[in-house]
């Protein structure tokens, strides 16, 4: 059977072009059974089955909300108490902040003043038990050199393997 009928008011409906008469034969259409409605056209079905009101308000709707709003038999009134606020109450969040910073500043004096008990002082130098390492200036000077030698080279070796790895970045982009 030839649906093209339905696939213009399919797309009609969409581009919010159809009637009201045309709104009602999407919705006939789409309320039958899915067996006879084509594979391509069913993904529309629970739209337009939920466009179809199964259940009614009633007659009686309307009288039932006013009933609930405006004739109420005992009109609700509503009290509103007014609690006075002192001034304690207003300046208790500002109290506990500053309790708050106070432990904090008291705990880090604390913790400093343990600090600088416990640490001795490293600008004196205790000549009594100092003592050369080497007595030759130039055994020295020969350690402090191959020392020296060893970071270059390592420095080297790693700047070498930065630029390869660089070159193989670049070379992948590429």
């Amino acid at each position: 059977m030839d649906y093209k009928y339905i696939h213009q008011l399919v797309e009609r409906y969409f581009a919010a072009e159809t009637t009201l008469a045309e709104e009602q034969i999407l919705k006939t259409f789409f309320s039958q059974p899915a067996d006879d409605i084509p594979a391509e056209l069913r993904c529309y079905t629970d739209l337009f089955a939920a466009l179809t009101p199964d259940a009614t308000l009633g007659t009686d709707f309307e009288e039932r909300m006013l009933d609930l709003t405006v004739r109420s038999e005992q009109p609700r009134t509503l009290t509103v108490k007014a609690r006075r606020i002192g001034w304690s109450h207003r300046l208790a969040p500002i109290a506990r902040a500053a309790a708050i910073v106070g432990v904090v500043l008291t705990v880090g004096n604390a913790m400093n003043s343990a600090i600088e008990h416990a640490v001795p002082p490293t600008d004196e130098i205790n000549y009594a038990r100092y003592s050369d390492t080497y007595d030759d200036p130039a055994v020295a000077f020969s350690t402090v050199e191959g020392a020296l030698q060893l970071v270059s080279e390592a420095i080297s070796e790693a700047q070498r393997a930065d630029s390869l790895k660089l070159d193989s970045m670049v070379s992948n982009q590429q």
